[in-house]
């Protein structure tokens, strides 16, 4: 029987430090905005953002966090230093390089970030004793992907084509592999898990080669949109989604221990899994005027056509629940970029979509 849906505890996070890497990032902007709200003190540790504008800024995220260290994962002694100082009762490192694309031209980059960087968290991590519970932040391009109709479950073969998608699966094996050697010891009370999440979409992303603010770009210069493949079909999920998911299963890692030790799939509902040309259509309709797209003909590297994320056990034993379709994750995009144009308080206003999904 399925658990009663699972809430992310505001009381639990209250004083909690936080180590976050990646906190300049979009997911990580979102995250550092969220966890300081409910007042946790967040250490974070990233490259400074790499887009102008970019959300890491516009919500003022180095005002609101305890401390804010620009630099890198590959840089081990750094990181340890910065760690230890910080002395942190949770980790969630998602620092990465994210993209497919940009993989193929930089494979030494992204396996040096993505897997050593990986390393270098759970090595720094060995030598402190009041961490608890610790999120690895993964992808669901983690698994070999065999085009299946069905979704992936979290004991399905790690894979990938692209240097990205590989470099992500052998970051889940070092994570497991550090899990078992050296955090499954009975003096050990620092409980790993690793977080596979679909397609993150929301406001704030000014990501390059992202389909999101792509087409935003392209429809704000009265351009049409060129998509590669319109009919790849993704699980696209609001970035409040899978973020909940991470904080739930911290939350479970720290009160409930080593039974939650484990990956984790959170994904979006089975009717959210749809092609690119789907969501693009929404975004359309939503945006209205001259918005377009055009399927570009230009040669291709491989991305996989279907992809699919099987979210049972997070169901089942965490509680955890999607809560906004995709749909409703568009609208909250547009109502964001909106917001912006109109130059609203825009940390107010991120802050009150958070409150909205919280109640949903």
């Amino acid at each position: 029987m399925a658990m009663k849906p699972a809430q992310v505890d505001s009381q639990f996070w209250r004083d909690k430090k936080v180590f976050l890497t990646g906190h300049t990032g979009f997911k990580g902007s979102w995250l550092s905005l969220w966890l300081t709200s409910m007042g946790a003190k967040v250490t974070g540790y990233a490259l400074a953002p790499n887009t102008t504008p970019n959300l890491f800024d516009i919500l003022a995220i180095d005002s609101l966090i305890e401390k804010s260290h620009i630099a890198d994962i590959r840089d081990l002694s750094s990181l340890q230093k910065v760690m230890s100082s910080a002395n942190p009762d949770v980790v969630i490192h998602m620092a990465a390089q994210p993209l497919v694309r940009y993989s193929y031209v930089n494979p030494v980059e992204t396996y040096a970030t993505n897997v050593m960087g990986t390393v270098h968290v759970l090595e720094s991590m060995r030598n402190i004793d009041s961490i608890r519970a610790t999120v690895v932040v993964t992808t669901d391009k983690c698994y070999e992907n065999k085009e299946w109709v069905w979704g992936y479950r979290e004991g399905e073969p790690m894979g990938g084509c692209d240097p990205y998608s590989n470099s992500k699966g052998c970051a889940e094996l070092v994570t497991s592999a550090y899990r078992q050697s050296y955090f499954s010891k009975s003096d050990s009370i620092n409980n790993i898990a690793s977080a596979r999440a679909g397609n993150v979409i929301g406001g704030g992303d000014w990501s390059e080669d992202r389909l999101i603010p792509d087409a935003i770009k392209a429809f704000e210069a009265n351009k049409s949109l060129m998509i590669r493949n319109p009919f790849a079909t993704r699980p696209w999920q609001h970035v409040l989604e899978p973020l909940s998911g991470y904080l739930i299963l911290a939350q479970a890692l720290y009160e409930r221990g080593s039974d939650f030790a484990s990956s984790w799939n959170f994904g979006p509902r089975d009717e959210d899994n749809r092609s690119v040309r789907d969501v693009i259509d929404l975004l359309i309709a939503g945006w209205g005027g001259f918005a377009r797209w055009e399927k570009e003909d230009a040669g291709q590297v491989h991305e996989a056509g279907l992809l699919k994320l099987d979210c049972s056990k997070a169901h089942m034993q965490l509680g955890w629940r999607p809560k906004w379709d995709l749909e409703t994750a568009i609208q909250k995009i547009i109502h964001w970029k909106t917001a912006y144009k109109e130059k609203r308080d825009m940390r107010e206003f991120t802050l009150a979509q958070i409150y909205i999904y919280l109640n949903s």
